[in-house]
């Protein structure tokens, strides 16, 4: 029988932990640029010291959200405040389940007058589509799918650019011909770069200052080839694909929780909505930690630093299981530094015949699309990695975690358990190998001192 929709596919599976694990994906890719275009250690101390171009055209799914009712609608799926929100600004939106659960997150930008555009990762995307199409809402939605899923990769709606780094401003003002707008951390503004309008959003992905720069697809390569040109002077490095998903190490955000939507009955119609072929019914997940449980992995606001963004001023869906769970301790977001010589006996075991670790890539080392790795003091789990890998900044491998309260102070001593259970599982990125400890020092997140002294206020205010 051929499984039309996500329900029907799990039901067909059975153990849902089981088919999640050993699903035929690795991590997400990133199509459309090239894996280096230099190498991704220069591509990453450009971001630090000079300033760097991140091409988001391709890996990200954008949605349409317009009409009378669109502003209602999603101040009632996101546990932000839109108090205060207005044309020009954007916010991290972070949907809940009814149970409190992330279903992701994604930027928000509220473009104009009853007309937004959310880009990200496809579980909030969906999640939105579906109260859209499912609720009693005057609204209408408009799909622009990733590159990876499309059958015109090259005829997307919207180009997207990130300007990061020190010589950021600089490159733009040269770019523009004139002085970049003074903008808040999530304001927008109108710009002009090569005759071509330009939408501007202050932002920073890396930790460094910058914008990221969109507007019609057409005029895409027009922009893109006059920021490159500007930015010789000042040390533009173009980013690839391969070092795109480390800058995350730098800054703290954890860009991959699964989405909490694959058990509960009040889920049952979502799930009948969603396509088997969808990005849940695609996803994988990677590393040592195995709940009993599908539930085991599904992930709260203040497990991914996002606690400061619920606000009760509104009604939105989940509200009641969070006010619930604001009563309770939580884990804490942090940057776990791993142990030197302890990441060098991980590696060195692929220079022996036998017994091997689990291969370490860099910068990336994550494989799946969900990495969920154990974090343990004397053998007991007291947290959950959930992406890890080397910047050449701080000269560290570096993973993002969530921390039980006691644990979650700087300078905690901790094992990160790497490597799957009982030699790994069929996923194709997994090869034979067993399971070591590598010794690991909580720290702040962000980890990067610039980012902590430059963005952590302005990712604060990320809702507002």
């Amino acid at each position: 029988m051929v499984q039309q929709n996500l329900q029907q596919l799990l039901d067909a599976k059975g153990d849902i932990v089981d088919f999640l694990r050993n699903q035929q994906t690795g991590p997400n890719v990133y199509p459309g640029v090239p894996g280096e275009y230099s190498n991704w250690r220069a591509e990453q101390i450009a971001w630090a010291k000079t300033c760097v171009l991140f091409n988001q055209c391709y890996h990200m799914v954008d949605l349409a959200v317009e009409g009378p009712d669109a502003f209602a609608m999603l101040n009632h799926l996101g546990i932000n405040s839109f108090k205060g929100f207005v044309p020009s600004r954007a916010k991290q939106f972070v949907p809940v389940t009814p149970d409190g659960y992330v279903v992701g997150d994604v930027i928000l930008f509220y473009l104009d007058e009853n007309s937004f555009n959310l880009v990200g990762r496809a579980p909030t995307i969906e999640w939105v589509e579906y109260h859209a199409a499912s609720g009693d809402w005057n609204v209408k939605v408009s799909r622009d799918e990733r590159t990876a899923v499309r059958p015109d990769p090259e005829n997307r709606r919207n180009y997207r650019f990130q300007l990061q780094g020190p010589n950021a401003m600089k490159t733009l003002e040269k770019a523009m011909g004139k002085t970049p707008p003074d903008l808040a951390f999530f304001h927008m503004a109108r710009i002009q770069i090569a005759g071509k309008e330009v939408r501007a959003l202050r932002h920073g992905m890396a930790g460094q200052p910058g914008y990221e720069l969109f507007g019609p697809w057409v005029d895409g390569e027009a922009v893109r080839q006059a920021l490159i040109q500007a930015g010789q002077e000042f040390g533009l490095t173009l980013v690839g694909g391969r070092t795109y998903s480390s800058n995350t190490l730098e800054s703290g955000w954890i860009p991959s929780p699964l989405p909490a939507i694959y058990t509960g009955e009040a889920l049952r119609p979502y799930r009948e909505w969603l396509s088997a072929n969808s990005y849940e019914g695609k996803a994988s997940i990677g590393g040592s930690y195995v709940p009993e449980s599908i539930d085991g992995y599904y992930l709260t606001p203040w497990d991914l630093g996002y606690g400061q963004f619920i606000k009760f001023d509104h009604e939105f869906i989940g509200r009641e299981a969070l006010e619930r769970k604001a009563k309770q301790p939580q884990r804490r977001k942090v940057t776990l530094a791993l142990d030197t010589e302890s990441v060098v006996r991980t590696m060195s075991s692929m220079l022996q015949k036998g017994d091997r670790a689990k291969y370490m890539d860099f910068p990336s080392a994550v494989y799946s699309m969900h990495p969920y790795d154990a974090v343990l003091v004397d053998g007991k789990t007291v947290g959950l990695s959930t992406w890890i890998g080397y910047s050449a900044n701080e000269g560290r491998i570096l993973a993002l975690a969530m921390m039980e309260g006691e644990y979650a102070e700087p300078g905690t001593q901790v094992s990160l358990l790497w490597g799957e259970p009982d030699g790994g599982t069929r996923k194709p990125t997994v090869e034979p190998h067993v399971q070591t400890e590598i010794r690991a020092t909580v720290s702040p997140v962000p980890f990067s001192e610039v980012a902590r002294d430059n963005y952590a206020d302005s990712w604060r205010n990320r809702q507002s």
